[in-house]
């Protein structure tokens, strides 16, 4: 399984993440047996696809001027009616916590414990140009070989690597881009270059002293 982007662009403190992954984890305990999936599918449309275009609504949950009840009572007119009672219901306890502005941060949470649940993990390719589908259907094989688990590719796309790619799996980078190999020349050049001076050096004091 591979994602084209990158669904972890919200970079939140430690705090904020930690909070996010309690409620993350909660979401998928309240899930019904069979109905995870589904479930995640929900709340990501309801973020990425109805959110992203009702911002007046989002602006509602999410403010600080609008009081708790009121929020519950926003949500029971609305969603409720339309979302399954677990979604709701998860909206609700938000709600009650005054957690909504924690939407998108509990979202990447509950993706993210999800694929650790279920055997997987995120792992993050840079190249120079966008990979073809062969292209990366081949890197995830050659990972899934590796890695202990199931990779879940995001790609992303960095010309100034001019080739090669970055792969970041957790807190481990391997950089094999063109451009830090030519960095990479350029200091080893600059290392013998002195160390080729420094012996000319050493020759020349050798031979004055003789």
């Amino acid at each position: 399984m591979a994602a084209t982007g990158n669904t972890s662009e919200l970079q939140a403190d430690p705090q904020t993440q930690a909070v996010a992954r309690t409620y993350a984890d909660a979401f998928l305990d309240a899930a019904p047996a069979g109905q995870v999936e589904s479930l995640i599918e929900e709340y990501t449309s309801f973020v990425t696809d109805f959110l992203e275009k009702q911002t007046d609504f989002r602006t509602l949950l999410v403010s600080a001027m609008v009081s708790r009840d009121e929020k519950l009572a926003l949500i029971s007119r609305t969603v409720a009616k339309v979302a399954s009672p677990t979604f709701a219901n998860f909206l609700s306890v938000l709600a009650n916590h005054e957690r909504l502005d924690l939407l998108t941060a509990i979202l990447h949470e509950v993706q993210r414990q999800h694929e650790i649940r279920t055997g997987r993990g995120r792992v993050q390719v840079v190249s120079a140009r966008a990979l073809s589908p062969a292209s990366t259907e081949k890197i995830q094989r050659q990972l899934a070989q590796t890695l202990p688990f199931q990779p879940v590719l995001e790609t992303s796309v960095d010309p100034s690597l001019l080739g090669g790619l970055i792969i970041r799996v957790g807190d481990t980078v391997y950089d094999g881009s063109l451009r830090t190999r030519l960095k990479q020349l350029r200091t080893r050049l600059r290392q013998r270059s002195s160390h080729e001076i420094q012996s000319g050096r050493d020759r020349f004091s050798h031979s004055e002293r003789d």
